[in-house]
């Protein structure tokens, strides 16, 4: 398959992002917020979390774009590995990213079925990366991908698993 030119892998960006975080990170908690009866006082900070994952998010779009010629979406994803921006840091922070914003949902509204699905849905990325993205990443750039779980810890970058001593599980 010929490397898809920016031109015509704009369009395609703009509706993976629309139909992926958009809902994940948007419209369900803005849903669960809606009709939660049994919300406390919101927090300030969590406007500010929620800030700070749209940023993270919207870097790590830009990175798969234009390093990883793709998008976020399974269906048209990056042709190289994304190494750079916070991808230097973090193997996974555009899920980093939409869990700040989660987070950010939860704490701001004071709602407890934002929380309740920030749970949900970490666990459900860490499951995702585990069983579907890690073992096609190592397919897919094989040499790569290995030297790159080495320096790059799998969630966070100051955890013990960026030393290469990464916990079983």
């Amino acid at each position: 398959m010929p490397e898809p030119t920016p031109r015509s892998l704009f369009p395609q960006a703009v509706a993976a992002f629309l139909a992926l975080p958009t809902v994940v990170g948007g419209l369900v908690p803005w849903l669960l917020v809606r009709f939660d009866r049994a919300r406390r006082p919101g927090a300030p900070i969590g406007w500010i979390l929620l800030a700070v994952g749209v940023l993270v998010l919207g870097s790590c779009v830009q990175e798969f774009y234009r390093a990883g010629r793709g998008t976020l979406a399974p269906w048209r994803p990056p042709i190289h590995l994304v190494t750079s921006g916070l991808y230097r840091v973090s193997r996974n922070p555009m899920y980093v990213g939409v869990l700040a914003i989660v987070i950010g949902w939860a704490l701001a509204t004071g709602s407890t079925r934002v929380g309740w699905y920030v749970l949900i849905l970490a666990v459900a990325f860490h499951l995702r990366v585990r069983l579907s993205e890690e073992p096609t990443l190592a397919r897919s750039f094989p040499s790569e991908w290995q030297a790159y779980t080495k320096r790059v810890a799998r969630w966070l970058p100051w955890r013990l698993e960026r030393r290469g001593t990464e916990p079983p599980g």
